[in-house]
């Protein structure tokens, strides 16, 4: 047998997602590409690893086999390189981290200095809603989760990275139809939501209970990311994080509308399980945030200051 390393990890993304499609996109490969090397690395065995029925992939019984020879290889080569490094002096681990989709806009701040100076590291970072990032924190399958709320059932300790604001937001020309005189004229508008779930949709809909409004029109979307677009559409109106908007405000496209009550101020909280035992690299990060927030704030975040 000739299979190579890349093949190996082709293939092992491919029994997890079920898809060559979806193993494409997460290891950023063409899906042509991805199926050349399931081809080349199926042709080494007599015996078929995956079958395809209808239009849905298939494991077969052997292939799981395989797959799971294949974790254990694909683990020993990475303690292999974790080794060399060691042996260098050189810190070395996995950084596992669960984060809520919009603190994309906050954690690979404060991630990038850290992993510049101890390239021994590696990172493995899900972006996903609130909903599974405090699922794996509760399984103890991550170090550390990031939130802007704190969840209720869980022993967790946290260490504060930075303000978070959520202001209510629209397309400008649309902004315009609103007089902050006159919020019963809310009560027309089309509301963005994120989410059942979500800390922002929390934040919004105790802003709309306590102003007492009536929402007569409401869109849904699973994304910070899809809730800007469909504001930027000029669908309707949103209570975002501030975070995410800096190009959107800096090109006019999306407009800040002054209210009373807001901006609504929470807090981006880096949490773990109370009592969490700490690889060193997760300790040794714990250790830089506590000397480098300020000066990460300092440097990517000073813009928030004009709001």
């Amino acid at each position: 047998m000739n299979y190579t390393l890349n093949q190996l990890n082709i293939f092992l993304k491919i029994t997890e997602l079920k898809s060559i499609t979806k193993a494409a996109e997460a290891l950023y490969l063409t899906q042509p590409a991805v199926s050349i090397q399931l081809k080349n690395f199926q042709d080494q065995f007599e015996i078929p690893l995956t079958e395809v029925i209808g239009r849905q992939l298939y494991v077969t019984p052997f292939g799981q086999e395989i797959a799971e020879a294949t974790k254990r290889i694909l683990a020993e080569v990475e303690m292999m390189k974790h080794k060399g490094l060691a042996f260098k002096g050189q810190l070395t681990g996995r950084l596992n981290i669960a984060i809520v989709s919009t603190g994309k806009y906050v954690m690979p701040y404060f991630l990038s200095t850290f992993l510049k100076q101890h390239s021994g590291i590696d990172l493995v970072m899900d972006v996903t809603n609130r909903y599974q990032v405090l699922e794996s924190l509760e399984k103890n399958e991550i170090d550390f989760a990031l939130v802007s709320v704190l969840p209720d059932n869980l022993k967790v300790e946290k260490i504060s990275l930075m303000e978070n604001k959520l202001f209510l937001v629209g397309n400008p020309e649309l902004a315009k139809t609103i007089s902050k005189e006159e919020n019963e004229l809310f009560e027309n508008l089309s509301w963005i939501y994120r989410e059942e779930g979500s800390a922002t949709r929390q934040s919004m809909e105790r802003f709309i209970a306590n102003k007492k409004i009536q929402v007569n029109k409401k869109i849904q979307l699973t994304s910070n990311e899809a809730v800007k677009q469909a504001v930027l559409a000029g669908l309707g109106f949103s209570i975002m994080p501030l975070i995410g908007l800096k190009n959107e405000l800096n090109d006019r496209e999306i407009a800040i509308i002054p209210v009373k009550g807001l901006p609504i101020k929470t807090s981006w909280n880096l949490i773990w399980l109370k009592g969490k035992k700490f690889s060193p690299a997760a300790l040794a990060y714990l250790e830089f945030l506590k000397s480098n927030i300020e000066a990460v704030i300092n440097t990517n975040y000073k813009w928030l200051e004009n709001y």
